[in-house]
């Protein structure tokens, strides 16, 4: 499968969610929202932005995941679409099993592995991720998180952190910031 260079995806998922981290009996943490930003590689610039909200199967989304994300219940069930309807739309409208995908850690990519796995659904990204906390970290010399991230490129979050859309779309700032300091580590990550 060919991997195209010209764009890469970058993903920020946010998932059901209660205070302490466990779930309560018989739910469990389901993606609840998808967040996209597509990033321009040659130019470094980004373009679309875009929030799939995902219906969960199996848990509702508590008190505590709403005042995180500000994503209600009510909000899912008005707007929120099916996992499986959500990645065929990562698939034929961005491209994603074909494009290089980046996420800020690790957790976004494990997590869509766990729900595919769970829920019978073809994974819709190709096997090319990055980590973008770990190329932080070899840029610059320390894991951090978005927030402090930003802060070290003397950059402000844009937007609600915890929002799928808006932490996608800051750490594609990142990114950028990343890419005018250090071309040759980058083109190590296939960037």
């Amino acid at each position: 499968m060919a991997i195209y260079k010209d764009q890469a995806l970058i993903i920020d998922l946010e998932a059901t969610c209660w205070e302490g981290y466990e779930a309560p009996p018989g739910q469990t943490n389901e993606i609840i929202e998808i967040g996209i930003c597509v990033l321009n590689v040659p130019t470094r610039e980004i373009g679309t932005c875009e929030s799939l909200l995902v219906r969960p199967e199996a848990s509702v989304i508590s008190d505590f995941c709403t005042q995180l994300t500000g994503i209600t219940q009510a909000q899912i069930d008005a707007d929120g679409i099916s996992f499986a309807e959500a990645c065929h739309i990562l698939e034929t409208r961005y491209n994603s099993r074909n494009r290089l995908w980046a996420s800020w850690g690790g957790y976004d990519h494990r997590m869509f592995i766990a729900q595919c796995k769970t829920r019978h659904i073809r994974y819709p990204f190709s096997d090319k991720h990055v980590n973008l906390k770990r190329l932080f970290a070899d840029t610059y010399g320390k894991r951090m998180g978005l927030k402090a991230a930003l802060e070290k490129q003397a950059l402000t979050m844009e937007g609600r952190h915890h929002s799928g859309v808006a932490d996608a779309f800051n750490a594609a700032r990142v990114l950028v910031t990343m890419m005018k300091h250090n071309e040759a580590l980058l083109r190590r990550y296939g960037l």
